[in-house]
Formats: structure tokens, sequence, C-alpha cells
């Protein structure tokens, strides 16, 4: 493990090497802080966590009397010929309070069931951070790796210019043969091509890198170690079935689903309100007793309260039916967490797997580099004795750049997979990677917010945009600086 962390910093350091970055460049932990304050994906699923909340205020609503006040006013335009005593006009009110006493279990399960998928909201929530987090360390590693092989491809095709510049005078001199200026030509024009190629994907990575984080890449700093990397496959798989929030929130989905099925056999239960009435009537003057020396009592009032109870005794078969299919639900819940739990060892494990392999590809890439440059430099000076050719010369070149590239990528794969490790193992998220930009934003502020709140005519302010637009930032282009020495 030892000679695999070292040789994982030599990469990085021959990384730094090809990318020259100035001071004011930006770094992978400025990066993810702007995609965890501004990423459309991420706020948005913040803004889908906060509407969760509110699952906990709706099924608390049930425990809590319903008040009602139904008020009416009457003109009656036509009054019958033999009604005497009719009123011409009336106004009315009647309110009602409903108080429940039992219900059966079914507001506290259901209760209990929103507040487990607020938790696995939460969990859920903390999954897209890890993904989007992946994502971005996925684009920024891209834009270096395609700037270091743009750079690596431009040396190439200078020196190949150079050489068919050289090859063209040799054969002014006689020298060297037609032969050997269309070797040289065709490499070139080979060269130019993996050259655009090259260019068109960098370009690729800068726009993705914009949709991530919402800003333009300019110069990118190497990236830092990476932290609390396993020490084994087995060590990982045991961190992630603990942390991994996608297992989490799979299992809390699957305790909401139990606490579904005890909302279901509620509804075979009787069920006990206390209620309370009273109703307000006034004929403003208009009615008459029929009799001069007696007034009409023009106000009329009455009050009740009681118990009302609901008793079903068949419905249907409705009832088994749903708990049937909470039955059921909470079984397909069971299964999915075990899907779930079985792909996040297999994606630990395989993440693990692609770590170890990318760090053994950068310690070969890295002999395979310095071995090819020496070879070149024997090659060159062969022929200029006479004992290698042209052709020879090209594919030392080719050689060389091609171990170059398979380096840089190598350690882009490394990193990449070295997050992703992470993130299987729950620590890839924003208080692992001490994103500390501004305040960490914090589901549980806003469901202890609104977990109490029972006013009718309660609401937060208008929605506005959290993420910024992308719209405003220019086309890239795949401009990069030359290499040392080119």
């Amino acid at each position: 493990m030892t000679r695999i962390r070292s040789t994982a910093l030599a990469g990085a350091a021959m990384m730094a090497g090809l990318i020259a970055a100035p001071a004011s460049a930006e770094t992978l932990r400025e990066a993810l802080i702007k995609a965890y304050e501004s990423n459309p994906t991420l706020t948005g699923a913040r803004a889908g966590q906060r509407a969760n909340d509110e699952n906990v205020p709706l099924a608390r609503a049930g425990a809590f009397p319903t008040v009602t006040l139904s008020p009416s006013y009457n003109e009656n335009l036509i009054i019958p010929g033999n009604s005497s005593t009719a009123p011409s006009r009336s106004i009315s009110a009647q309110a009602q309070v409903s108080v429940p006493l039992y219900r059966g279990g079914r507001v506290k399960n259901a209760i209990r069931a929103a507040d487990v998928r607020v938790e696995a909201g939460r969990a859920d929530l903390r999954g897209t951070e890890a993904a989007i987090f992946s994502a971005v360390v996925g684009a920024y590693m891209d834009v270096i790796r395609d700037t270091a092989i743009v750079q690596l491809n431009q040396a190439n095709v200078n020196v190949l210019d150079v050489n068919l510049q050289a090859t063209r005078d040799r054969f002014e001199v006689g020298d060297l043969t037609r032969t050997d200026i269309a070797q040289s030509e065709a490499r070139l024009a080979t060269s130019r091509s993996t050259l655009q190629s090259a260019q068109a994907t960098l370009i690729a990575s800068k726009e993705r890198y914009i949709q991530l984080v919402g800003g333009v890449p300019g110069d990118l700093m190497p990236p830092p170690p990476l932290p609390n990397l396993p020490a084994s496959p087995d060590t990982a798989t045991d961190v992630a079935l603990v942390n991994n929030p996608d297992l989490e929130s799979a299992t809390k989905a699957r305790d909401a689903a139990r606490y579904d099925v005890k909302v279901a056999r509620a509804a075979r239960l009787p069920t006990l309100s206390a209620t309370s009435g009273g109703s307000y009537q006034n004929y403003l003057g208009s009615l008459s007793s029929n009799v001069p020396t007696i007034p009409a009592e023009q106000v009329q009032k009455s009050a009740a309260v009681g118990l009302s109870a609901s008793i079903p005794l068949y419905q249907g078969g409705a009832p088994s039916a749903q708990v049937r299919q909470a039955q059921a639900r909470e079984s397909q819940a069971i299964e999915q967490q075990i899907a779930v739990e079985r792909d996040i060892i297999a994606q630990t494990r395989a993440a693990y797997a692609s770590w170890q392999a990318a760090q053994e590809v950068i310690a070969s890439s890295q002999t395979a580099a310095d071995a090819n440059k020496l070879s070149l430099e024997g090659v060159r000076a062969e022929n200029s004795v006479g004992t290698r050719t042209i052709l020879d010369i090209l594919n030392a070149e080719q050689e060389l750049l091609n171990s170059q590239v398979q380096l840089v990528t190598a350690q882009r794969n490394a990193y990449v997979a070295g997050f992703t490790l992470l993130a299987a193992m729950g620590q890839a998220e924003a208080q692992d990677l001490g994103l500390d930009g501004g305040p960490l934003y914090d589901p549980v502020s806003n469901y202890k917010r609104v977990r109490n709140r029972i006013w009718d005519w309660d609401s937060d302010p208008k929605p506005v945009p959290v993420a910024t637009r992308t719209v405003d930032t220019p086309p890239q282009n795949p401009t990069v600086a030359q290499l040392p020495g080119n």
C-alpha cells in the first residue's frame, strides 16, 4: 500500500508539472463549494426535501380539531300568498367544532410514517450531494486531463513539424529519400488530426464543468490527496454498509412501509369525536307573528355538544384490500432494501478495485514514459550516425506520446475512482470535505420550523431561483498554455 500511495503522489507531481497553474488558479475545493451553493440539481433536491417535510404537519392535522363556519343571507323574492308570516329576508350562521378523540391509531402511525420518510429524504439528499460532488470531481479531473492531453499533442505537432523540416533539408542534400518525407508528412497530418480531436474533447469537458459548477473552469490546480481511503475492500464495505445514504434511505423506506400497514388496519376500527355546534338566525325585522299586539321573535339561537362515533360494520372488503396492499408494499420495501445493499457492496468493491488498478496503471505508465523518453533520445542519436531511420524516430515519438497520454489518463482515473469509493462509503459530502465557504445547508432546521405549525394561513415567501444560470458564459475554446520548451 505504501508503494501505491507514493506512486500516486509521483503521478500527481507529473500532472502538476504538465499544467502550470498561477497563484490565482481555481482549486477543487472552490469548485465543490460553487456546486454546493448553486448546482440546480442539488438546490432542487433541497426544495424537494422541504416539500417532504410538510408531510409531517399534514399527518398531524388529523389529530387537531376542525372548526367550520357557514354564514348565509337569503332574500325571499316571492312570498307565497297563503304565508302571511313568511320573512322577506334573513341572515344565518352555523358553527361546528369537531375534536377527534380516537382514530384507531391511524393518525399516530401516519405521523410516524411521515417522520421516517423525512429521514429517508434527508438520506436521499445526502446521496444527491455525493453524486453531484462525484460528478464535479470527474468534470474537474476531465478538464485537467484533457488540457494535459492537448498540451502533449501540441508539443508533438511542433516536434513533428520540426522533424519534417529537417527531413526536407536532408532530402535536399541527398541524405534522405522522398519516402522519408512522405512518412514525416503523414505522421504530422495524423498528429494534427489527433490534436483537433483532443481540443474538441477539451471543449466538451469545459462545458460539462460549467454545467455542474456554474462557472468557467479557467486554470485548475492539481487536486489535493484524498483522505481516509480504506486499506482493503472489506474495510470499505463495512464503512459503506453503515454510512451509505442510499442504503439508509432504503432502510427508512422499509420502516415507513411498516407504519403504513398499521394505518391501513385502522380503517376497520371505530372512530370517536367530541362535537359542539351552534346556529344563529336573524330575520332582520321581516318576520311577522300575524298577531298585532305580539311581536315575532326576529332572532333564533341554538347550541349543542355531544359525542359522535362511527363503527364500521361492512365496507365491501376495502379495508382488507388496503391492508394487503400495504403489506405487499412493505414486502417490496424489504426486497428493495436488500437490493440496494447488494448494489452498495458491488459498487464499493468495484470502486476499490478500480482505484487500486488505476494506481498500478500510474506506476506502469510512469515507467513507460520514462523509458520511451530515453528510447527517443537513443533513436535520434542512432539516426544521426545512420543506424536508425526516420520512421524509427517517428515511432519512438508516437510511443512516448502514447505513454504520456496514458499516464495523465490513469492519474485522472485514479482520483475519480478514489472519490467514487469515498462516495460509496458515505464519506463524500460537504461535512466530510470541509467545505466551509459558508454555512452548510441543514435540512433539519426546516423540519423543525414547519413541524408544529398549525395556522391555516401560513406560507413561505414566493420562490426565487437559487441556482445560477450559465446562459451568459462564453462558448469554450481549446486554448491552453504551451508546455515549457515548446
